[in-house]
């Protein structure tokens, strides 16, 4: 149990153990007015410590020294990937309970492959794509959010947001409010009619501001000097892999001109990605008041895997990615504290 005397929001964070939210004060149970969830793809724990020194004083260092670190607990499941690890975080179950055992599997009635969330029987909304053809279907089990619903009589808000579809969409669970994702094709945020027959006014407004667009013209070059990288391999090597219309996997990149060229997936595999979240996030938290509430919000900050499928776990751009991290979770703390209140308590 972690004591506080006040709860602004609470973050759940990388890896969640079952914990209680709140504390007994006067025999009244005090509550936080959110519940912030964020799950950073790939994130190996040793990130923590590895870039410790390089790390502001609010972003991951305000989670290690302000919050609890559970660092004795073992993944029980294989294989380790995005769908099945968001679902069994959320859920504090495992693959042959909760149903989803992998991001594709077999169906054990048709004998056919699926994608974990894919749903012929929902619309595309926001998208005419059938990337927004998605849903929790196949999602046997209740989450933190389903279960925050049923706890109060489905007056609590549950939101997810992420930019791949399953993150969002299995951290939430059945009975969300909503659950956004990012349709690289359309560039825009889009759901299903499982959720709503239409996008809300304030998302379709975001839509049109072409925000990757905007992200794109500052580029990606490092954040801190080159030779400053020590703890990563060299800016160029052989098992790099290159963004799709490049050569090589060396900084800077002219995003602007990739973007242009080759389309919105190359950016979602750079920090721009997390920034694109992180825009959105405090986007939702503002429009859905968020934090009036008893309200449980899911962020997932899905480049990181991206990052280190395309150039690897040591490079200069996941090093670079990580620290741009912390500042973009600073960022994001701060806007809770004045936005929800102060009270953090970090448990992860």
């Amino acid at each position: 149990m972690i004591k506080a005397k006040s709860l602004g929001w609470l973050l759940l964070t990388l890896f969640i153990c079952s914990t209680s939210i709140g504390q007994r004060t006067n025999s009244r149970l005090e509550r936080p007015k959110l519940v912030v969830g964020i799950v950073v793809d790939q994130m190996r724990w040793d990130y923590l410590y590895r870039y410790y020194d390089r790390y502001e004083e609010e972003g991951f260092k305000r989670m290690l020294n302000q919050g609890f670190s559970a660092e004795n607990i073992y993944i029980n499941y294989v294989p380790t990937v995005t769908g099945i690890g968001h679902t069994s975080i959320f859920t504090e179950s495992v693959p042959s309970i909760h149903g989803i055992a992998g991001n594709h599997f077999i169906d054990e009635e048709t004998r056919e492959e699926v994608y974990c969330v894919e749903d012929g029987n929902v619309d595309p909304i926001g998208s005419l794509s059938e990337a927004a053809q998605m849903s929790p279907h196949r999602l046997l089990t209740t989450t933190l959010g389903d279960e925050l619903r049923l706890a109060t009589n489905y007056r609590a808000k549950v939101i997810g947001i992420a930019l791949k579809d399953r993150s969002a969409i299995l951290s939430a669970g059945r009975s969300a409010n909503a659950a956004y994702w990012y349709d690289v094709d359309a560039r825009k945020w889009v759901t299903s009619s499982w959720y709503s027959q239409s996008l809300p006014d304030w998302l379709e407004a975001e839509n049109n501001q072409e925000r990757l667009e905007l992200l794109a013209k500052g580029g990606w070059k490092t954040l801190y000097p080159m030779d400053t990288y020590v703890q990563s391999t060299a800016d160029a090597v052989p098992y790099e892999g290159a963004l799709a219309g490049l050569t090589s996997a060396t900084f800077p990149l002219d995003a602007q001109a990739l973007l242009d060229n080759e389309g919105a997936e190359p950016l979602l595999n750079t920090y721009l990605g997390n920034e694109l979240t992180l825009s959105m996030a405090k986007l939702v938290i503002d429009k859905e008041e968020l934090g009036k509430d008893a309200i449980t919000d899911m962020l997932s900050f899905s480049s990181t895997d991206w990052v280190g499928h395309r150039f690897g776990p040591n490079s200069v751009e996941a090093e670079d990615t990580y620290l741009r991290l912390d500042g973009q979770l600073a960022d994001l703390f701060h806007y809770l504290d004045n936005k929800v209140g102060k009270g953090i308590i970090p448990y992860f």
